[in-house]
């Protein structure tokens, strides 16, 4: 049967939506550029600046992914493994978010879009059942590893901040991909996997320039 979310669930879901969108995101780990210094020329700050709006843009749609796919879990254990992967994606909005200020960046002003887009994926992911959703995140991370291993060849030689937020971010997806596989997900097929790479490559490309 559909599990149909209640009242309470979907108005978490939209003060999440309005808290990433618009609040002034929070990590509950310590960021991993702290202690990591960074002199750049102003020319090598912009191009940091462009490549870090688009990282931070893919955690603001990971977030709604993430939510989009909560709202229609079945099995709770499902959807605590979700809230906790979600709780690690807020961690590197916060760090994206912080070293963009750092490098008198700004987010995409397409955010709310790519929010409503990732939230859709994500609760027809949910919709598809569990392990479908599963698989739809570990297919996700595959690809969202790959693009934060070209960032960090694509940064000013300098940029050490950044590339140190983008190494521990590239942990995590790894880490949350694995435990996506390892609770029964179930990589969705060819076709799909083709769209979702098209998705990515449409919000880096604009993201870099709005």
């Amino acid at each position: 049967m559909l599990p149909l979310p209640n009242l309470d669930t979907c108005l978490d879901a939209a003060d999440q939506a309005l808290r990433t969108l618009f609040a002034d995101p929070t990590s509950q780990r310590t960021n991993p550029a702290q202690k990591t210094p960074s002199e750049l020329s102003e020319q090598d700050s912009e191009t940091s600046a462009a490549l870090m709006r688009v990282n931070h843009a893919g955690e603001v749609a990971a977030q709604a992914l993430y939510r989009g796919q909560q709202l229609f879990a079945r099995d709770p254990a499902v959807r605590e493994r979700l809230n906790q992967s979600a709780a690690e994606e807020q961690d590197h909005l916060a760090w994206c978010s912080q070293r963009l200020r750092e490098l008198d960046g700004s987010p995409s002003r397409l955010n709310p879009i790519w929010y409503l887009g990732g939230f859709s994926m994500g609760a027809l992911a949910g919709l598809l059942g569990d392990r479908a959703s599963l698989g739809f995140v570990a297919e996700t991370e595959r690809q969202v590893v790959e693009h934060l291993h070209d960032h960090t060849t694509r940064l000013p030689k300098d940029d050490a901040r950044s590339r140190a937020i983008l190494e521990q971010m590239a942990v995590d997806e790894a880490e949350h991909g694995r435990a996506a596989l390892l609770g029964g997900g179930v990589p969705p097929p060819m076709p799909v996997r083709r769209v979702m790479a098209v998705a990515g490559e449409i919000i880096r490309k604009v993201a870099y320039q709005l």
